[in-house]
């Protein structure tokens, strides 16, 4: 896809045009956010459609990723100033991911849209974050997930003060652009941490756990209280998903991502390749109780995200 992608990446409508094909006809196939996007970045068309996304399961769709998004943010650094001055062309490439997301909706019935964002507080983000519902932070059990609390907590005052400002000066209808409400704070996860069974309340091995318990203080210091102020503080001080997800999954997701199915179907595939048929046989278990484990993921993120929304 990324290959058939190219010509329309480096000037989309020329590419369109040497295709011999619609607009309508080049998205009826699925294409990556930043192929949806073109249009808007070359200024060829003032609105754009979603077309399809891949189908990975009923109600499942996906819309991949591409390296060369980079160069969308900076489209977006380039009408930020002429944003506040309420010019439609800059709202547009601001507000285009969010359009996305409010489409696809529309169109395929999608109940929630989920942006896998890079570590990166640069333009690209700050626009995603600051115009979606509501975030939460992906950290390992070490001293770089406090710093990157830290740094985001900062990063949202500025983004809540410029958005703001953004608004105050901005017409009703161009208002609408946006969303009402600024970005929710919906917790942390902790990932792939070494289980110590009985060592602590969260079977963590020492130095882990020390880092872990470190997080709600920091949360508390630097992300402003008005971004989860409807979630209860022991709310937010506990790991999205409690210890569901916490521990070190070994393997299982790198056999996910080779049969390219959830971990807990790994075991009932029947193209298994006969190296590894030894080693997923033998935790087969394993495998099966990761589906109830993000099932309970899920079910805390969900009550979070319902309790932001009010």
């Amino acid at each position: 896809m990324w290959f058939e992608e190219e010509p329309f990446i480096e000037d989309f409508q020329n590419a369109l045009s040497d295709a011999g094909i619609t607009f309508k006809k080049f998205i009826e196939t699925p294409r990556s956010i930043h192929c949806l996007l073109k249009p808007i970045e070359d200024g060829v068309f003032e609105s754009f459609s979603i077309g399809k996304t891949y189908q990975t399961k009923d109600n499942l769709g996906l819309i991949p990723g591409r390296l060369s998004l980079h160069s969308y943010e900076d489209a977006i650094a380039k009408s930020w100033s002429d944003a506040f001055m309420g010019k439609p062309p800059a709202l547009r490439i601001i507000t285009s991911i969010r359009n996305i997301c409010l489409e696809a909706e529309k169109n395929f019935g999608y109940k929630m849209a989920i942006i896998d964002t890079s570590p990166s507080l640069g333009m690209l983000n700050r626009v995603i974050i600051s115009t979606s519902t509501g975030f939460f932070v992906p950290c390992m059990p070490d001293m770089f997930s406090t710093f990157g609390i830290t740094n985001i907590g900062q990063a949202l005052k500025n983004w809540k003060n410029q958005f703001n400002t953004m608004y105050s000066l901005l017409s009703d209808r161009k208002r609408d652009y946006f969303p009402k409400d600024f970005v929710k704070f919906l917790g942390f996860t902790i990932y792939n941490a070494r289980k110590y069974t009985g060592q602590n309340d969260l079977n963590l091995a020492a130095a882990h756990y020390s880092y872990v318990k470190q997080l709600p203080n920091v949360i508390n210091r630097y992300i402003p209280k008005e971004c989860y102020e409807q979630l209860k503080d022991v709310v937010v001080a506990e790991p999205i998903g409690g210890q569901a997800v916490m521990h070190s999954h070994n393997t299982l997701p790198s056999m996910a991502q080779k049969y390219r199915v959830p971990m807990w179907e790994v075991p009932n595939l029947e193209n298994l390749l006969p190296e590894d048929v030894g080693t997923i046989s033998g935790n087969r278990k394993l495998y099966y109780e990761k589906r109830d484990l993000y099932h309970s993921f899920a079910d805390d993120l969900l009550a979070r995200i319902e309790a932001v929304e009010g």
